[in-house]
């Protein structure tokens, strides 16, 4: 390999390390986060995953230069990782618009001043308590925003989990073959 080829593999594996790792690290952050009702926390690891999603192009371009460079093209692992990176960036979307999704559905709780603490530990005015106190309507949303909150969660962390393992076998394949 020349100079060039070693440089672009390089710029291929510091991308894949400075991306895609905080990136994924992001995701599977944000459901603890939603969990604990963190509006602001959340929002930042939305902006993380974001950036980090769209910083992982360049893993991608280098990739194509180098597999382009060393006429990788023809072997079918190269396919399969482009494929699964392909993938897994749809994935990133769909993360991205559940954590949008959540960030609104707490905000909607919290905007709804169903009078409850917000700290880690507090847990939330069920809806016969804020009943008593003659606040149907904010306890109802407020449900309702926790309750899409905790399906958003459960999606985030599901797809993140998935992922995650699809960064696992392209790290495999590149390995293992490269």
């Amino acid at each position: 390999m020349s100079f060039t080829d070693h440089a672009i593999l390089w710029l291929h594996v510091a991308a894949a390390m400075f991306t895609i790792g905080p990136g994924t690290a992001a995701i599977m952050s944000t459901p603890r986060y939603i969990r604990k009702r963190n509006i602001v926390v959340v929002g930042y690891l939305y902006r993380i995953t974001r950036i980090y999603a769209v910083a992982s192009l360049l893993t991608l371009i280098f990739g194509l230069v180098i597999t382009e460079l060393l006429h990788y093209f023809s072997k079918p692992w190269v396919s399969v990782s482009i494929t699964l990176y392909v993938v897994a960036l749809v994935l990133l979307i769909l993360i991205m618009r559940d954590q949008r999704k959540a960030i609104t559905a707490l905000a909607a709780a919290e905007g709804a001043g169903d009078g409850t603490v917000r700290s880690e530990s507090a847990e939330p005015a069920t809806a016969p308590q804020a009943a008593a106190a003659g606040d149907v309507q904010p306890a109802a949303t407020a449900a309702a925003g926790l309750k899409t909150a905790a399906v958003e969660r459960g999606r985030i962390a599901s797809i993140a989990g998935l992922t995650g393992l699809i960064w696992l076998v392209i790290l495999v394949l590149m390995v293992w073959n490269g």
